[in-house]
């Protein structure tokens, strides 16, 4: 059992299904709760707007996606067996897991992933959304046996990919409130700020995750280089790779602050970002400016992974804030 949660890394499942969890809990309950409508039944009385995704679809659709994100790692790591010995000595498939085995379990989990996504797709009204389930899996399969040897194309659809994971919350959560307000208010409520807000924080994860994928590229590049894969590093060489990295950790940071000045403008909002987000990037900065070798990338990979955690528990701050109404 250790050998296959450390195949499906569970910290990342664990950390995407967190992720849904706050984005629904810490950002959409609180943002719509503060939208009052008046209900056909009770036309003199405003009542806040509440969650309508039954919890139970949306532990399913958690199922969903952390089963398809599992079956990504099986059959990543089933197609990097020679390049993995190099980057890092080690491999689970063919090791301590059968090859064969381990595409058993990529076929399950996928399995597994996309018919919970057809059901609660079902369940939202929209059953062809279920055939975006259908496509992820094929994405991940492909970007392990071909995209992540292309230039630049894995790390878009990885950086894609991660986006998606906030983004799915909201993308089930609104027909279910659209269909009982459009049905039971008396005239139906915007709720498009939900997408704004979630937007951000998939904007923050692509880009978050783009950079990540190419400080890794850049630690992988003798094993990427020996077995032909037109990774940025390969193809740019390493100090454009580093460059590249460097400029969107700072197009990263500007957009953090031009959002602040532009939305939100409040010291909480200013200070966490500065502190949790901003001061870790510039770390990585640094570290990437320096000319690191491959302890130091790995510590700037591990870096990268906290500060993507760190943004996504801004969504607490975002929930206390409207809570305790602190601003």
């Amino acid at each position: 059992m250790k050998t296959f949660l450390k195949l499906v890394r569970w910290p990342n499942l664990l950390i995407a299904a967190f992720t849904m969890i706050l984005m629904r809990y810490a950002v959409i309950e609180p943002v719509i709760s503060k939208i009052t409508v008046s209900l056909s039944g009770n036309p003199d009385e405003l009542v806040p707007l509440s969650l309508k995704l039954p919890w139970y679809d949306f532990l399913i659709l958690i199922i969903a996606t952390v089963s398809i994100m599992a079956g990504g790692y099986v059959i990543n790591d089933y197609f990097d067996i020679r390049a993995d010995l190099i980057n890092r000595g080690e491999v689970i498939v063919g090791t301590r897991i059968p090859r064969r085995k381990a595409l058993l379990w990529h076929n399950i989990l996928n399995f597994i992933g996309v018919s919970c996504g057809f059901y609660i797709s079902w369940r939202a009204g929209y059953f062809w959304m279920g055939i975006l389930f259908l496509i992820v899996s094929g994405l991940l399969y492909f970007y392990s046996a071909s995209y992540k040897r292309q230039f630049l194309v894995g790390n878009l659809v990885v950086a894609a990919l991660i986006a998606m994971v906030p983004l799915l919350v909201v993308l089930y959560e609104w027909p279910a409130l659209y269909r009982y307000y459009e049905v039971n208010a008396v005239s139906a409520p915007d709720i498009n700020i939900i997408f704004y807000w979630v937007g951000g924080f998939a904007l923050f994860a692509f880009i978050t995750t783009l950079t990540r994928e190419i400080i890794k590229d850049i630690e992988d590049f003798e094993g990427d280089l020996a077995y032909g894969r037109n990774t940025i590093p390969v193809v740019t060489g390493i100090l454009t790779a580093r460059i590249i990295a460097i400029v969107l950790i700072a197009v990263t940071i500007i957009m953090l602050y031009v959002v602040w000045k532009m939305f939100l403008n409040d010291n909480i909002t200013l200070l966490y970002i500065s502190l949790a987000i901003v001061i870790p990037l510039i770390v990585v900065i640094r570290i990437l400016a320096a000319s690191p070798g491959k302890s130091r990338l790995h510590k700037a990979s591990t870096l990268m992974k906290i500060t993507q955690c760190t943004g996504v528990l801004y969504s607490v701050v975002v929930k206390l804030i409207l809570d305790l109404k602190l601003v």
